[in-house]
């Protein structure tokens, strides 16, 4: 009977170990078993997803039942972010057990998370506290930074410490604040990559990788999520229902009272108050900004904070507090609005990009140039244009800057743009043709003359443009792109592509003012301008304007102004640049690049263009979207 009995409990133990993953989400476990303790959270008992619906989607992507591989969360502070990972954690041990490790910055920072959120997190949950044994009991694998449960065990380190980042293989891993990981760790290299390696070994394995952002460049959790599908939280507005992603310039308040603070809807400027936000946070959708992406990326900032938790007074407050000091600054926008931090707003010396020139003939492409890209400036009395060549790690080429005059609202001066548009421009190596790839031109002026004429172009090689002067308008994105969803800007049966050009100005002159490597062996910066001899009024152009702070009722904008009277060719530059960035260079690797060289190589010969398999992160085009 005995032998029944065991043989019996063998076979049960075995049936369950190869039993599928359950069908429970992550959220639904949440709702049903996790418990918030006194010690950790201003609101204890129930976990209800519903205080935080945009958390749902994020905590699901980590679901068993999930296709999805890794996550990447970058978020302001007070938005539940470690919670989500905490109820991720808390769903291993009880629905999915297997390996798991939990980084924090420190071995210091673990310890401490460990004692005040992941012994409550077991404490509080009967489920969890009858799986993980009391810490006091002999053997109970039960330790500050090892939490032994059935089919698993938690490990919980900290980024400072390589042995503990590359002993056993694990099959889920959580990254916590990974901004304020070292670059790297006892001469072993980064932290993030010696624990994802220890996932390689679990054909199942899933990261959930989070952070509030620092500086712009330096930022892992933005490198992430710009190489993510870039999702952004859509609100409906309570007026007009239009959703849209709440950004910092449509806050408003009267003159040093917070209290007063107001959202403005960006489409039919109502105002409206955070207490509608109960009302709309459950309406609200992840919408993403980049589908091709390699993983599930998400951005959100604390102006979506659960009433109670963090309020628009507060964001106002710490804004005018933030005014003081460019490092307090830094930190509003790092830790409220969840965006990285830059200064680009100096403009370089005309001079020294002028005495910078290169002696290549005007109108020819030089070796490396991948494709070519226009962009054009519209003014009432002549166009003005850039032609650029794009070639890998963005780095560029003026190849041409050509002005027609006309009267632009007449029709000659347009049959002239055309015919100049389809000009091709000569190789430097063999003489062959190159013709120009995508153009973008600046709806801001003659709007109708502009729209006829893309409208009369293929939309595969023409983009109308329309510029938009501010910090936030494309957060998270790539590129000075601000691609649209769903179709909503068209405009006389054509889609207008909304151009982040503070970002753009920005980005260009930090290229800019890049020095030249003093040894010829050394490869050139990143984004790297090369500049035939043009004379001095196109570089006094290229460095016309300079972003300052103002004080706009009652709160501080950044805004680009003019140092000179004209400006034209920094518009022309930055209407080319997101040409290129609508191309998608922006996401483009090594082999991409290479691929791209080998098919404009082939077209240029008249050879049939390679038909192999492309690389996995080529980018569909379509004619409706160049994404």
């Amino acid at each position: 009977m005995a032998l029944a009995n065991a043989a019996t409990v063998l076979w049960k133990a075995a049936q369950e170990g190869i039993l599928p993953d359950p069908v429970l989400t992550v959220s639904e476990w949440s709702d049903t078993h996790r418990f918030l303790s006194q010690r950790a959270s201003a609101e204890p008992g129930q976990w209800r997803t519903e205080r935080t619906p945009y958390l749902k989607e994020i905590m699901d992507a980590l679901s068993a039942t999930s296709p999805v591989e890794k996550v990447v969360f970058m978020a302001g502070s007070q938005v539940g972010k470690t919670e989500a990972g905490n109820n991720w954690i808390g769903y291993i041990i009880d629905n999915c057990p297997a390996p798991t490790l939990a980084v924090q910055p420190t071995v210091e920072m673990a310890k401490r998370n460990s004692k005040t959120r992941i012994a409550p997190l077991i404490e509080e949950s009967p489920r969890l506290k009858a799986k993980v044994k009391d810490p006091r009991s002999r053997d109970s694998g039960n330790s500050q930074l090892a939490k032994e449960f059935p089919g698993g065990i938690l490990v919980l380190t900290g980024s400072n410490s390589a042995s503990g980042l590359r002993s056993t293989p694990i099959r889920f891993l959580f990254l916590d604040e990974i901004d304020a990981y070292p670059g790297d760790v006892d001469g072993e290299g980064d932290p993030c990559g010696l624990a994802e390696a220890r996932t390689r070994t679990f054909s199942r394995r899933k990261t959930f990788w989070t952070s509030t952002p620092t500086i712009a460049g330096r930022s892992r959790i933005e490198r992430e999520f710009t190489e993510g599908d870039m999702r952004v939280f859509e609100l409906p507005c309570p007026h007009c229902g239009t959703f849209q992603q709440l950004v910092w310039e449509q806050m408003r308040w009267e003159e040093n009272k917070p209290e007063t603070v107001r959202y403005k809807c960006a489409h039919c400027e109502e105002e409206f108050e955070e207490h509608h936000k109960n009302k709309i946070l459950p309406a609200g959708m992840w919408t993403p900004q980049n589908p091709e992406g390699k993983w599930r990326s998400y951005h959100i900032s604390s102006l979506y904070s659960p009433l109670g938790w963090f309020s628009w007074k507060e964001c106002v407050e710490k804004f005018l507090e933030a005014k003081k000091s460019d490092e307090m600054m830094r930190v509003f926008q790092n830790t409220v609005l969840g965006m990285t931090y830059s200064d680009t707003g100096e403009a370089p010396e005309w001079e020294v990009l002028y005495h910078r020139r290169e002696v290549y003939p005007i109108g020819t492409v030089p070796k490396g140039v991948v494709f070519i890209t226009c962009g054009i400036d519209v003014q009432k009395d002549r166009l003005e244009m850039e032609f650029v060549g794009w070639g890998k790690n963005l780095e560029s080429w003026s190849l041409d800057y050509v002005v027609i005059s006309g009267d632009t609202a007449g029709d000659e001066i347009w049959e002239l743009l055309s015919r100049q548009i389809e000009t091709t421009f000569s190789t430097e190596t063999d003489g062959l043709r190159m013709p120009i790839r995508m153009v973008a031109i600046d709806t801001g002026y003659r709007t109708q003359e502009v729209y006829r004429w893309v409208k009369s172009r293929s939309a595969l090689s023409t983009m109308a443009i329309k510029g938009r002067d501010t910090q936030n308008t494309i957060l998270g994105l790539p590129s000075p792109v601000e691609m649209t969803v769903r179709g909503k800007k068209i405009r006389s049966g054509i889609k207008v592509w909304p151009v982040g050009v503070s970002v753009a100005k920005g980005e260009l002159y930090g290229w800019l003012r890049r020095k030249q490597p003093t040894d010829s062996d050394e490869p050139l910066p990143f984004g790297w301008c090369h500049f035939p001899q043009h004379p001095e009024e196109f570089f006094k152009q290229l460095t016309a304007e300079s972003l300052v702070s103002r004080i706009v009722r009652g709160y501080q904008k950044y805004q680009w102004e003019q140092t000179r009277e004209r400006n034209e060719a920094l518009d022309c530059r930055v209407y080319s640049r997101a040409a290129a960035a609508a191309v998608g260079a922006d996401r483009w690797d090594a082999d991409r690049w290479a691929y791209e060289a080998e098919q404009a190589g082939a077209t240029l010969t008249g050879e049939m263009p390679n038909t192999g398999k492309r690389p996995t992160n080529q980018i569909k085009r379509k004619r409706s979207s160049f994404l």
